[in-house]
């Protein structure tokens, strides 16, 4: 920008006026793109065709492993690969039971999903509490999930034998009993091919580790594309 000296600002008013505007123009410019928020520094948020919520113990909240790597993500992951835009929200808490389940539903609810995969009762078998108060508590919960117009995908679960050949009858039955009652999606065995095989679980045996929860996530996968197409 040309410098103006004081003598010629005073022989030459008009300058004053024009100077001052070009100065004020020139501000006005640098002030705008210091405010303006660059392209990339904009947040963009998903946008989703519903929510899953996938609600279980630790099986399900990923115990060992990053929560990208656990079930719920992966298959959250799956679905938007393939075109559906759903959300996956991890509601795993670690050490639940069935009761325990059934007293934050109502929390479960206020998050408004329009699908729940219903991961429980592992926590149960390992205590030894009876099958029929394990059967109560998950009737119960998909009974209120389903009146609230929540699809259920039960995931059904299977334990050791640890505890008698009749506890572990009755205990499997739990689940292919309140899906046929209730009517709702049954994953015959939530850990089908990562159960007892040391490749696919953490030192503890028990947890699967991220080889594990991708099986988990395809094992998921087709029940819950069941459940989308209800719901369309």
């Amino acid at each position: 920008m040309q410098r103006l000296s004081q003598k010629n600002l005073a022989r030459h008013p008009l300058s004053i006026i024009s100077w001052l505007l070009s100065a004020f123009f020139l501000l006005s410019c640098d002030q705008q793109q210091e405010t303006q928020p660059k392209t990339e520094e904009l947040l963009v948020t998903p946008t989703y065709s519903g929510s899953i919520i996938a609600v279980g113990d630790s099986l399900t909240a990923g115990l060992g492993v990053l929560e990208d790597d656990a079930w719920p993500a992966i298959l959250e992951k799956k679905l938007q690969h393939n075109g559906y835009h759903w959300q996956v929200i991890n509601a795993g808490i670690n050490g639940e039971t069935s009761s325990g389940l059934l007293s934050r539903i109502k929390w479960i609810l206020a998050r408004n999903p329009e699908i729940v995969i219903l991961e429980t009762g592992a926590n149960d078998g390992l205590r030894g509490i009876p099958p029929h108060v394990v059967r109560n508590n998950i009737d119960k919960t998909v009974q209120i999930l389903q009146e609230n117009n929540v699809l259920v995908v039960l995931a059904g679960m299977q334990i050791v034998q640890n505890l008698g050949a009749d506890y572990t009858r009755e205990f499997a039955a739990i689940y292919p009993s309140i899906a046929h009652a209730q009517d709702c999606i049954l994953i015959p065995f939530f850990l089908q091919e990562v159960a007892g095989e040391p490749a696919l679980n953490q030192d503890d045996t028990i947890h699967p580790n991220e080889k594990g929860h991708t099986i988990i996530a395809e094992t998921v996968y087709p029940y819950v594309l069941q459940a989308l197409q209800s719901h369309l």
